[in-house]
């Protein structure tokens, strides 16, 4: 993508922070945010900040481009506030996307979530039966079908959702500021750097389809690229249970720290996830480039720095 302007909503977030530095390399790029939990921090100098909510009127949507990453973005947020959950999530899609197709944007990608799979060791494709076990479930899969309404309904627009699958990038790039809410491996190795022992629910045998932002952002420029307007995975398909990822950690680190292991919390507790990505392979020729193992060095790194 070249010589685009480009709107990104929670433009100041991890991934949206990560998307829009990426693409302001080349492209007239504003991040739209309401510092809610992304920091203005995040952004290189050559992208525009504008403080602004997705529900409020009069929003910058006269782009080529519209990166719709603004969420309540966890089951934690949406339990405490399901209705505000429901308003930014699903409201606030529908506001940005009208504003965007009114203003004269055809290509529209937005950020569903893959948890609505529930947990499964076998690659999750696209078309299998989908739950809403929890309201953040409930909510992205609303995005989704308004997004199957507006590619029905209007012949000139384009609106593809996005399934992440526990994407990662550590405290040394723009993932510090989610604080609890930072994917496990950049929590986990931020303990283990310090001398602390990351607690592990159940046995640590749960699996995770880490991906890291890196291949999140190739994956959604793609997408842009190709003015998809279906729902695709953005995943690796090569899972790593918890207690490998303890064990990549302290061997990037040269350290030595065992986990502590506490009973699981939650009812309806994701187990294991992976994705298929065959369908996003197809439409776009994306695949990841960043192996797991590769990926927790880049999170060690800049403690091996310190």
């Amino acid at each position: 993508m070249e010589d685009t302007k480009v709107l990104i909503t929670g433009g100041t977030g991890f991934i949206g922070s990560n998307l829009a530095n990426t693409l302001a390399e080349t492209n007239d790029v504003i991040a739209l945010d309401n510092g809610y939990l992304g920091t203005p921090d995040n952004l290189n100098d050559d992208v525009e900040y504008v403080e602004a909510d997705v529900l409020d009127d009069d929003l910058p949507t006269d782009v080529d481009v519209v990166f719709h990453l603004a969420a309540l973005s966890s089951r934690q947020m949406l339990e405490e506030n399901p209705r505000q959950g429901a308003r930014v999530n699903i409201e606030g899609f529908i506001n940005v996307v009208e504003q965007a197709h009114a203003d004269g944007c055809d290509t529209i990608v937005y950020a569903s979530t893959s948890s609505a799979y529930g947990s499964r060791t076998e690659p999750s494709p696209e078309d299998m039966d989908l739950e809403a076990s929890t309201g953040y479930d409930a909510s992205m899969l609303g995005r989704e079908r308004y997004a199957e309404y507006y590619n029905d309904f209007y012949d000139d627009l384009a609106v593809a959702g996005a399934r992440f699958f526990s994407v990662y990038q550590g405290y040394g790039g723009n993932e510090g500021h989610k604080g609890e809410y930072a994917n496990t491996v950049s929590q986990f190795t931020d303990e283990i750097a310090n001398g602390q022992s990351p607690v592990l629910w159940g046995d640590g045998s749960q699996t995770r389809d880490f991906t890291h932002v890196d291949d999140i952002v190739r994956g959604l420029e793609s997408m842009a690229d190709h003015r998809l307007n279906d729902v695709y995975n953005l995943g690796t398909g090569e899972p790593y249970s918890f207690n490998e990822m303890i064990e990549l950690i302290n061997d990037a680190l040269g350290t030595d720290v065992e986990p502590e292991y506490e009973p699981i919390p939650l009812e309806n507790y994701v187990h294991d996830t992976c994705a298929d990505i065959t369908k996003i392979r197809e439409a776009t020729g994306w695949e990841p480039q960043i192996s797991f193992e590769e990926g927790v060095k880049r999170v060690c790194e800049p403690y091996l720095d310190e």
